[in-house]
C-alpha cells in the first residue's frame, strides 16, 4: 500500500523547522522551570539543601526507577520532609515542567497511594503520597545545562535543560494502581485511561488484514520491555508501519503518540514534536499484543526512529498500567547535550 501520510503532517513540519531556534531563544517555559527551580532551592535548609543538590555529570542524574521507595533507594529530599511552603515550592517546579494536564495527571497518580493504602493496609509499603523526592543536578540558571528528577511510585519523570535553550523529559514513566478504582471515594478513576482508550481505539479502527500484522502476540507481556534500564536500544521492528494507514488511521496514532506528549509543558512537548515530525513518520511502527477487549491483559508499544513508547496493563487482573516515554539516544538530554557541545566547543 503507497504512503497516505496525513497532508497537515508535512504543513506542520514545514512551519515547525522555520520557527523552531525563534520559539527556544527566550523560552518561557524554561525560564518558569528555572525561578521555580531556584525558589525551590532556596526554600530548603542547609541539610536538606545538600540532599537535594548534585553535580550535573554525577551518577545519580540517571538512575531511574518507578517501583516503591522501599524497594529501591532514592536520593533527593522527600515531599514528606517538607514543610508547607517548601512543598508548595517543589509543587510550583513541577508545574513549570508539566503542562497542566501532565500536573493532574502526576498528582493523581500520588492520589493513587490513597486508594493502595486502604486496600492493603500499609501491611508490605508505606503507600503515602508524599513519598516522591526532587533532586537537582547543577545549578539551575540562565545559559547552564542542568537538570532534574522527580520520582517515586509510578512516577520517574527527567527533566534536563542544555544550554539554558532547549529542555527535554525523557526518561517519563507514568503508571496507574489501580488503573480502574473499583470501590470508594474514587471509584471509576481512570488515572491513565487516555492512553488505554487511545491505544485500544488504533487497534480498533485496523482492518482484518492489518490487525494480522499489527498483533504480535495473543499473550502480553508482563511488564514494559525496556523496564527501568539506563540505556535502551530500538526493539524489533514489528507491527504496522504508519506508512501503512489510511489518513484517518494515521490521525488516530498521531493522536495517540499527542496523550504522551500532552504530559510535558507546551514548549517542550512542541520541540520534541517537531523533532518526531522532521523525521520520516511513514516509518513509525505500532505493535499490540494481548486482548483488544477492556479488562483483559494487554500490550502496545509505538516506536520510530528516535523514540519509543512501551504501555502494559496485566497485572493485578490487568488493572495496572505502566507507560513510559523513552529516547534512544535522547534519554537524559544526550543527543542534545553532545549537539551543543559541537556547536559551542569552548563552553
Amino acid at each position: 500500500m503507497p504512503s497516505r501520510r496525513l497532508p497537515i503532517l508535512i504543513a506542520v513540519v514545514t512551519l515547525a523547522l522555520a520557527s523552531l531556534g525563534a520559539r527556544w531563544e527566550g523560552s518561557q517555559d524554561i525560564g518558569r522551570m528555572t525561578e521555580a527551580a531556584e525558589a525551590f532551592l532556596q526554600a530548603l535548609d542547609d541539610d536538606q539543601r545538600v540532599a537535594a543538590t548534585f553535580g550535573f555529570h554525577d551518577d545519580e542524574r540517571t538512575r531511574f526507577h518507578f517501583i516503591p521507595i522501599e524497594m529501591f533507594e532514592r536520593q533527593g529530599v522527600m515531599l514528606a520532609e517538607m514543610d508547607d511552603a517548601q512543598r508548595d515550592r517543589a509543587h510550583d517546579l513541577l508545574q513549570a515542567g508539566l503542562s497542566q494536564r501532565g500536573y493532574m495527571t502526576a498528582t493523581q497518580v500520588m492520589e493513587l497511594e490513597d486508594v493502595l493504602l486502604a486496600l492493603e493496609g500499609g501491611q508490605r509499603f508505606a503507600r503515602d503520597r508524599d513519598e516522591y523526592l526532587i533532586s537537582i543536578f547543577g545549578t539551575p540558571s540562565a545559559g547552564q545545562d542542568w537538570g532534574w528528577r522527580f520520582e517515586g511510585h509510578h512516577i520517574s519523570l527527567h527533566f534536563t535543560v542544555v544550554g539554558g535553550d532547549v529542555a527535554v523529559v525523557t526518561p517519563a514513566f507514568v503508571g496507574a494502581n489501580p488503573a480502574e478504582v473499583q470501590e470508594g471515594p474514587q471509584a471509576g478513576r481512570r488515572v491513565l485511561g487516555d492512553r488505554e482508550d487511545a491505544g485500544r481505539a488504533l487497534v480498533q479502527a485496523l482492518n482484518a488484514a492489518q490487525r494480522t500484522e499489527t498483533i504480535i502476540d495473543v499473550e502480553a507481556p508482563r511488564d514494559i520491555l525496556t523496564g527501568a534500564e539506563p540505556v535502551v536500544g530500538p526493539l524489533d521492528r514489528v507491527g504496522i508501519e504508519a506508512g501503512m494507514l489510511t489518513n484517518e488511521q494515521q490521525g488516530i496514532l498521531f493522536d495517540l503518540i499527542d496523550v504522551y506528549l500532552s504530559m510535558m509543558s507546551d514548549e517542550i512537548a512542541d520541540h520534541r514534536r517537531d523533532r518526531l515530525l522532521a523525521d520520516d513518520t511513514d516509518a513509525i511502527r505500532f505493535a499490540w499484543a494481548g486482548s483488544t477487549e477492556p479488562g483483559e491483559p494487554h500490550y502496545y508499544r509505538v516506536q520510530g526512529r528516535t523514540f519509543l513508547i512501551e504501555y502494559d496493563n496485566t497485572q493485578n487482573g490487568a488493572n495496572h498500567i505502566h507507560s513510559v516515554w523513552r529516547e534512544f539516544d535522547g534519554d537524559f538530554g544526550r543527543d542534545l547535550l553532545r549537539e551543543h557541545r559541537n556547536q559551542h566547543p569552548h563552553d
